[in-house]
């Protein structure tokens, strides 16, 4: 086996990358908690559309949403205050924290390409937009199934703040003793995870099939002609596309293909910042 790969360390997100096929978790929590706080209703599009952030401005940013923000007004007379946003999250979090375990089966091929990379010497790092307190619930259930980061930092870890901002990219570089940030990958399956990878100046992968912006069940997914998830392909690249990712794949089986590619394009001296996106 190969142990000399150029790439130092590959930092995934969780949910819609390498666990929960379609980031179910989250959005179907979110409806949940602006019913049980408020007894309002958003459905899954509304909750998936800031999909990436840290939760409290997952919420906030669900409340700003023009449809959203016109009901809310039309039911209680102003729009959503953080006073409001304080009660829907904390509605959230034990919701959350009671279901997030029984989403943590690994998707498709997750835990092979995770391993292989770990046998070229490459550091796995992560990063989520749920906080410490979802993630300390998810960690030991994907453990159970075989996923085991090198790292992982969660949205609220920083006082900086999450994503687009690179701050949780590069806690795992400083984490994992990462050299240089030009040969680290982000993966993610939402814009701002491929925003924070630009920030940080790494190499950046986009996930279009397994995750928030398709919003495909994994069982839709085997089920789907090839017509419909062209559809779903299409959807979700133009969504991820704003973000410029280095490279757009299917899911995380995909991978490995990326990785040879950019392996080859740092060999051959090559920067993140001056590659523009590459069709696999």
């Amino acid at each position: 086996m190969n142990t000399t790969s150029p790439i130092q360390a590959v930092i995934f997100d969780w949910a819609g990358t390498i666990v929960d096929f379609g980031s179910f978790a989250p959005t179907s929590i979110f409806v949940e908690a602006f019913k049980q706080g408020f007894d309002f209703d958003i459905d899954l599009a509304e909750a998936r559309e800031p999909m990436g952030i840290g939760k409290w401005d997952h919420i906030q940013a669900v409340g700003r949403i023009p449809a959203v923000d016109a009901r809310w007004k039309a039911q209680f007379g102003r729009s959503m205050t953080s006073e409001d946003v304080d009660a829907i999250y904390a509605a959230f979090m034990p919701l959350q924290k009671a279901k997030v375990a029984d989403h943590a089966a690994p998707i498709l091929n997750a835990i092979e390409v995770v391993n292989t990379l770990k046998e070229k010497n490459v550091k796995i790092g992560s990063c989520s937009g749920y906080p410490r307190e979802v993630m300390d619930v998810l960690i030991p259930a994907a453990a159970d199934y075989g996923y085991r980061p090198d790292n992982v930092v969660a949205t609220d870890d920083l006082p900086q703040g999450g994503r687009p901002a690179p701050f949780m990219a590069l806690k795992n570089v400083i984490d994992l003793g990462v050299t240089s940030v030009a040969a680290c990958v982000k993966v993610d399956d939402a814009a701002p995870g491929i925003d924070e990878g630009h920030n940080a100046g790494m190499w950046t992968v986009g996930l279009v099939l397994s995750g928030n912006e398709a919003g495909l069940t994994y069982q839709e997914y085997l089920d789907a002609d090839e017509a419909t998830l062209a559809a779903a392909r299409e959807k979700a690249s133009v969504k991820l596309n704003k973000s410029n990712p280095h490279y757009l794949v299917d899911t995380i089986a995909d991978l490995p293909e990326v990785i040879a590619d950019i392996e080859k394009r740092l060999l051959a001296g090559e920067r993140p910042q001056n590659t523009k996106l590459t069709a696999i």
